[in-house]
C-alpha cells in the first residue's frame, strides 16, 4: 500500500527541543494525513489533556499523493484535541503548503508544550529554528505573513499562522495558510495560540521521490478539461437547489428558505469572481478569487457554508457583505462558519438579522474577545442558553448549510460524526441532492440503507483525509483509480479509513462523549433515527451506547 514516508518531528515550543521518531509502521497502516495523525494522537495526548493546555499536541501531516503533481493533491491536515468539541479533532486546509510540508522530508510534525514568548516556528529540513516575535502579538493573518514576506522572505504558502482569534483562544479561531485557506473547523488556531505559537512555516528540498501510476495524469488532464460549474461558483452553485427544495437554514435555522436567495447564490458569487484560483498542482480551479471594486472588498469565496452562516441564516441578501464578513474571518483568523452561526443566533436573540454593520463589530469583538464578543467567542453549544436560543450544534460543533431535516442521510451523519455536525465528515449531502450520479443516489427522505451507507462514505472520505486527496475529486476518483494510485485493494484502504474513524471515537470516549452526545435538536421530526444510530452502532462493531469495545480497537 501507498504511503507517506519520513519521521515524526516532536518539537516542544516550551523546552525548544526536537525529537525525530520512525512512525513507519503507523503509516504502513494509516496511509498519511489524518489517519497517521489520529494514530499519533492517540497514542501521545493524553485522555484527559486541557485542549488548551500544554500536554495538547498539533499535529502537522501530509499523505503520498503530495509527493506527486495529481490534480486534488493540494491539501494539508492538522490533528489535535479541539477547545470547540472537547473531542479529537482533525482539520485540512487547501492552498499550497502542503508540498512545502512534504519538502521538508518529515511524515508528521507535532508541536507540543507551550512557549512563554509569541514565537515563529521555521521548519525545514536542515532544521528548526524559533523566532521570539513579540511585536506580533495581536498582528493580523496578512500582517503577519507580510512580516514573514518582507523580514524572512517566506512566502505565504509556505505558512501556517493564526490571527488574533487564536491567539486570544477563541473555541472556532482557524489556522490559517496562504492568507486566505484554512484549516477551519473545530478550534486548531485555539491550541496554537494557547502554545503561543504565531505561525509555524516549512521548507527544504527533501521530498520523497514517487512513483505514481498513469492513472494520476488522466485525472489531471479530465481536470483541467472538465467543465464543472464549481469552477465558476464553486461550493455556492448548490444554493439555489437548496433553497429550491426547502433546505437552506436561514434566520438561525428558524426557516428553511431565503427570499433574498438571489442576492448571496452561486451567480452572485460569479459575478464578482475576478480570476482563477486553485490550490497546489490542481487543473480544477475550484476557489474563488473575488472583488467589488464599488466597496473596495477583495476576498476568496464565499463557498456555500459561509454565505449560508453570514447570508441566509444571518437575514443578509447582499454578496458583497458576506464577502467582506468572509473577509474578516480570514484576516482575525476565524472559521467563518461557526463564527457567522454564533453571531447568527446573537441576531437572533436581539432581534437584528441583517444588520451588517452589528455583525462585522461582532467579529472583531469576537477575534478580541472584547465585550459580548468574549461570550460568543465560546460557540453556540456553550453559550445558547446565554442568549436563550435553540442549541444548533452537536458536540459543540454548530451546523453546517446542508439541512438535515431534508437530508435524513445528511442528519444521521451529524448526529454521529466523530467532529459533530459537520457536512464534509461523510458529505453524505451529495448522495442526497443527489450532486452524484444517478446510480449512487438515494431518496433524501428516510434512513433505510443509510446506516450502510454512512459507514461507507465516512471510510472514504477518511482515506481521502489520508491520502491526501481532495473531496471535490469525487466526479473523478473511482474505486480501481484508488486501487491505482495507492497499490491496495480498496476495501484494504477503506480498512484503514475504518479505523481511523474508530480510533477518534475512542479517543472521544474517554474523554466521556457518547451515544447521549449523538443527538440531533430537531430529532423528533425524524421517525426511525434512532433505529439508523443503533443500526450505525452494530455495523461499526461498537456497543449500543456508542462505545468502542476494547475489542474492537485497531492496532
Amino acid at each position: 500500500m501507498l504511503h507517506s514516508t519520513g519521521p515524526l518531528l516532536s518539537i516542544d515550543v516550551g523546552e525548544r527541543t526536537t525529537v525525530e521518531t520512525d512512525i513507519t509502521e503507523v503509516q504502513e497502516r494509516y496511509i498519511g494525513g489524518r489517519g497517521v495523525a489520529t494514530r499519533l494522537a492517540h497514542e501521545r495526548v493524553p485522555f484527559d489533556a486541557d485542549p488548551l493546555g500544554p500536554e495538547n499536541r498539533a499535529v502537522f501531516t501530509t499523505g503520498p499523493m503530495q509527493a506527486s503533481q495529481m490534480s486534488f493533491t493540494g491539501r494539508t491536515n492538522c490533528t489535535a484535541l479541539s477547545p470547540l468539541t472537547d473531542g479529537l479533532l482533525s482539520s485540512n486546509a487547501g492552498g499550497f503548503v502542503s508540498r512545502h510540508l512534504a519538502a521538508t522530508g518529515y511524515g508528521a510534525i507535532e508541536l507540543a508544550g507551550a512557549s512563554d514568548d509569541l514565537v515563529i516556528v521555521h521548519v525545514r529540513d536542515d532544521g528548526v529554528e524559533f523566532e521570539a516575535v513579540p511585536d506580533l502579538a495581536g498582528a493580523t493573518v496578512s500582517e503577519t505573513t507580510g512580516y514573514l514576506e518582507d523580514e524572512r522572505d517566506i512566502s505565504s504558502d509556505r505558512t501556517a499562522v493564526i490571527g488574533p482569534a487564536g491567539e486570544n483562544e477563541v473555541r472556532f479561531a482557524s489556522i490559517m495558510t496562504t492568507e486566505e485557506r484554512a484549516f477551519g473547523r473545530g478550534g486548531l488556531g485555539a491550541v496554537l495560540g494557547a502554545k503561543n505559537v504565531k505561525a509555524v512555516t516549512f521548507g527544504g528540498d527533501s521530498a520523497p521521490g514517487l512513483e505514481i501510476s498513469a492513472t494520476a495524469n488522466e485525472i489531471h488532464r479530465e481536470a483541467a478539461t472538465e467543465d464543472h460549474i464549481m469552477k465558476e461558483q464553486g461550493t455556492v452553485a448548490v444554493m439555489d437547489l437548496a433553497n429550491e427544495m426547502d433546505g437552506l437554514p436561514s434566520y438561525y435555522f428558524s426557516e428553511r428558505s431565503f427570499a433574498g436567495v438571489e442576492g448571496i447564490n452561486g451567480a452572485a458569487v460569479a459575478e464578482k469572481k475576478y480570476k482563477k484560483g486553485t490550490c497546489s498542482a490542481c487543473a480544477f480551479a475550484c476557489k474563488l478569487p473575488t472583488r467589488d471594486e464599488a466597496r473596495g472588498v477583495e476576498t476568496e469565496g464565499p463557498e456555500f457554508e459561509v454565505a449560508m452562516a453570514f447570508g441566509s441564516n444571518s437575514g443578509v441578501d447582499d454578496i458583497v457583505d458576506v464577502m467582506e464578513s468572509n473577509r474578516l474571518c480570514d484576516e482575525y483568523g476565524l472559521d467563518a462558519i461557526s463564527a457567522g452561526n454564533t453571531i447568527a443566533a446573537y441576531l437572533a436573540a436581539e432581534d437584528e438579522f441583517g444588520n451588517r454593520e452589528l455583525i462585522w463589530d461582532l467579529v472583531d469583538k469576537i477575534a478580541q474577545r472584547d465585550g459580548v464578543g468574549d461570550t460568543l467567542a465560546e460557540g453556540i453549544g456553550r453559550i445558547h442558553e446565554d442568549l436563550g436560543v435553540g442549541n444548533w450544534s452537536v458536540k459543540n460543533m454548530d451546523f453546517a448549510a446542508h439541512e438535515g431535516r431534508l437530508l435524513h442521510g445528511q442528519a444521521l451523519s451529524y448526529a454521529v460524526a466523530n467532529r459533530g455536525a459537520d457536512h464534509m465528515y461523510a458529505t453524505f449531502y451529495s448522495v442526497e441532492y443527489p450532486l452524484v450520479e444517478e446510480a449512487e443516489a438515494m431518496e433524501p427522505a428516510g434512513f433505510e440503507g443509510k446506516a450502510d451507507r454512512l459507514v461507507e462514505r465516512e471510510n472514504l472520505m477518511a482515506l481521502n483525509d489520508s491520502g491526501v486527496v481532495c473531496k471535490f475529486s469525487r466526479d473523478f476518483m473511482t474505486p480501481e483509480r484508488y486501487e491505482l494510485l495507492f497499490d491496495a485493494d480498496f476495501e484494504e484502504l477503506l480498512a484503514a479509513g475504518a479505523r481511523t474513524v474508530t480510533l477518534e471515537r475512542h479517543f472521544n470516549n474517554r474523554r466521556g462523549i457518547d451515544g447521549d452526545d449523538d443527538r440531533l435538536p430537531y430529532e423528533d421530526e425524524l421517525p426511525g433515527l434512532d433505529d439508523a444510530i443503533d443500526s450505525y452502532y452494530e455495523l461499526r462493531g461498537w456497543n449500543d451506547d456508542g462505545t468502542v469495545p476494547e475489542s474492537a480497537l485497531p492496532a
